[in-house]
């Protein structure tokens, strides 16, 4: 049975929580979203080195566990003299993991394009980062907007893992009020609420906007 004055008592933190999720979301996907596309540009460049660093960069994030690239920030750099707090390390490895998918979904996109664009805004003249900037990546992001939506969804899930490394989000708090109040049920039923609160309007409106861009062709 769920107390609903768990909720009522410790609404402030709860609320916080909230806050800082939303916020290390947003900045997640700022962050991965033009790191995403420096790797995508990267990983179809007509130079070998920077495809073999971006292939290495996708396979590599992709491959292991969020858990260990939060790691990285939070425990790793402080051996080299860099410290971060929870907060900005659980964001960071949310940034770098989340854009190894973002790169795979914009190159795909990228490749989607009829190569006869790319041709004839270089044979205009164009430089081939001009080329990409002004006709391919315009017309690519326009394909990647709901796979990069589904990745957006799934990033604000995957921002609980800032409880583990103390980050202040939504998780942490709901594991300070069962340490509270020794239900563990309702602590995080709370949780699983707020977490639908902000995660269902977003899958909505995905799938509106996938049907809009469909309907446009």
């Amino acid at each position: 049975m769920i107390d609903w004055t768990i909720l009522t008592d410790n609404w402030e933190l709860y609320l916080e929580g909230i806050r800082n999720t939303v916020l290390a979301s947003l900045l997640a996907l700022v962050g991965s979203f033009v790191l995403g596309i420096v790797i995508a540009v990267f990983r179809i460049a007509p130079i070998r080195i920077l495809n073999v660093i971006g292939a290495a960069y996708v396979e590599f994030f992709r491959n292991i566990p969020l858990l260990l690239v939060v790691y990285l920030f939070f425990l790793g750099l402080p051996v080299l003299g860099l410290v971060f707090n929870g907060f900005i390390s659980g964001t960071l490895g949310l940034m770098i993991y989340t854009s190894s998918y973002i790169a795979e979904a914009i190159r795909a996109g990228i490749q989607a394009v009829p190569i006869g664009q790319k041709e004839a805004a270089r044979a205009s003249g164009l430089t081939y980062i001009q080329a990409m900037r002004h006709v391919v990546l315009p017309q690519a992001l326009k394909i990647v907007i709901p796979p990069i939506c589904n990745q957006f969804l799934n990033l604000v899930k995957n921002s609980s893992i800032l409880g583990v490394v103390a980050g202040m989000d939504l998780m942490y708090f709901g594991d300070i009020v069962n340490a509270d109040t020794y239900d563990t049920v309702s602590s995080y039923a709370f949780v699983s609420l707020f977490y639908l609160v902000l995660t269902i309007p977003l899958s909505l409106a995905s799938r509106s906007l996938e049907r809009r861009l469909a309907r446009s062709g």
